[in-house]
């Protein structure tokens, strides 16, 4: 990931932005387990209109679809789980809040959306190192 990069990931509250991996996809994966895979369909997660999904440091975009307030939400999500401490210790709260509250009024989308950069401009330029098109590097 280029500087810019990881001067916004620092802005929304980052502290290990240069763990960060930007993949670009053309379809985020769905979970294998057929009972969360249902659940996650029930829920209307990582469906078309799905662009982005974080896992810990590792952030999927769809194709296309890297831009500043893209990567703002993306990166905020990396902060959330790193002030969890874990994947494990995020996953199961931010399901929950999700469950309760459905995705647009989930506390943690909330924060996300709080902390998007103001900007829609594609980014990938701002964002990645020219040399591999396909994610970003170290």
């Amino acid at each position: 990931m280029s500087e810019a990069g990881r001067a916004l990931a620092c802005s929304v509250g980052v502290v290990h932005a240069e763990r960060i991996r930007v993949w670009r996809v053309d379809e985020l994966p769905l979970p294998q387990a057929p009972a969360l895979r249902e659940a996650v369909a029930a829920m209307g997660l990582l469906g078309a209109s799905t662009l982005g999904l974080t896992l810990g440091h590792a952030v999927l975009v769809r194709h296309g679809h890297l831009d500043i307030r893209i990567a703002s939400h993306e990166f905020r999500h990396v902060h959330q789980y790193e002030k969890a401490g874990s994947i494990a210790c995020f996953l199961p709260v931010y399901v929950q809040q999700l469950v309760t509250h459905g995705y647009a009024n989930a506390p943690l989308e909330i924060d996300a959306r709080l902390h998007e950069a103001a900007s829609g401009e594609r980014g990938e330029h701002l964002l990645l190192r020219a040399s591999d098109p396909s994610r970003s590097d170290p």
